[in-house]
Parts: structure tokens; sequence; C-alpha cells
């Protein structure tokens, strides 16, 4: 079987998805000027990024390049803490998509390039574990939904965010929450506050027992 080649630097897939969706990707050099408006949040390993309408990761791959070089700069001499703030820095990354080809591609995007960075940068000594758990990250923050209506295009099942905070070193705690209501009740696409915590907002519809952040998947 051979292997799909996507054009990341194509803004165009189709005249149709054009037609029906107005689908145009932001080119390179757009997607880094805008995120230089903004480059200390770019910066912050812990800053939180909402894309609701993702493509295929134009915007969410420049934020992971930028969060992962800080990483990279500030924890190069451990692999521990370089993984545990990588992780971090991807839990940070959300992403909806109306097309689901688009979610796909935008989570086999960014996991093919923090695999590619992980595994250079330590060789054998990488984990098989810390590649599964980001797998897990990605299935469970870019998701195939439309943001205006805060459903599934099909399922009309509601979009569920997961929100993923780092506890007692390396322990994770995972909690759900709908994103309708993360919209309704902040009035505007931000997840949690700087704290990790939902401001004025009602509480989660499932929390999950504490596990460490390699063990997720």
């Amino acid at each position: 079987m051979e292997e799909t080649i996507i054009n990341y630097d194509s803004q165009v897939k189709s005249k149709k998805r054009i037609a029906d969706f107005g689908e145009v990707f932001t080119n390179e050099r757009e997607v880094k000027a805008m995120l230089d408006l903004v480059k200390h949040e770019t910066e912050r390993i812990e800053s939180r990024f909402l894309e609701p309408a993702c493509g295929n990761g134009n915007f969410l791959s420049e934020v992971l390049i930028r969060k992962l070089n800080v990483v990279e700069f500030k924890f190069s001499k451990s692999q521990v803490e370089w993984e545990r703030n990588a992780f971090v820095a991807i839990s940070s990354i959300y992403g909806v998509d109306i097309l689901e080809d688009n979610s796909v591609e935008c989570r086999e995007r960014l996991l093919k390039f923090f695999s590619q960075i992980y595994l250079k940068r330590f060789g054998t000594n990488g984990k098989m574990e810390m590649i599964r758990s980001v797998k897990y990250l990605l299935d469970r923050n870019i998701l195939w939904g439309d943001a205006l209506d805060f459903t599934n295009p099909i399922t009309k099942k509601p979009i569920i965010f997961s929100e993923w905070n780092m506890i007692n070193g390396n322990m994770v705690k995972r909690r759900d929450f709908v994103f309708k209501f993360l919209v309704e009740k902040t009035h505007q696409f931000t997840l949690f506050n700087d704290e990790g915590n939902p401001a004025a907002i009602d509480e989660p519809i499932k929390e999950f027992p504490l596990i460490h952040f390699l063990k997720i998947y």
C-alpha cells in the first residue's frame, strides 16, 4: 500500500472544498507572523492554544515547534524533565475541524513531528511509552467537530475536551469538560485559566484518577 503524501504547503485541497466549506489554509509566512503577535505565549510551555478551525495543523504545528524549542533550551540536560515538559507542551494544544480528514491529518502531522524530534534527540533511549502517550493526547485534543454548534457533524454528540494538569511531579490529572459550556461561560475561545482551572465553569462531566504521564495511553 502506497503512503499518502500530504502537501502541507498547499493552501487548497480542492475547489469543491472551497465552495462547500470555504476551506483555504493559511500559509507558513502568515502563520508565523500571526503567532509572533503573541510570541510570549507561544514560548510558554503550559500556555493553552485552541484552534477552532485547525485544518491539517498549520497553526498548531508551528505552536508545537516553538514550545518544543523552549523545552530543548531549558531541559536538554535531563531526559525525564524533557519528556515531562514536552508532555505539558503537547497537552496544552487543542484543535477542532469540521472535516474529519483534516482532524486526522492534523493529529498524524503533530505526532510525526514530535516522534522525529524525540527519537532524534534521544535515539535508543527514547521510550515507546512516551510516543504512545503523546498519540493518546492528540487523539483527545484534536477533534472532528463543528466549533460553531459544538457537536460532531455526523453524530451530533457534544464535543468533549480533556484538561490535563501535572500534579506531584510526574502524575497527571485528567478532567473532561463539554466544549459548549467552556465557551459560553468564558465568552471566548479560552479553555482554562493560567492556574489550570476553568474559571466560573460548571463542574467537569468526568474526572480520572491520577496517573503517570507515561501511562495515560
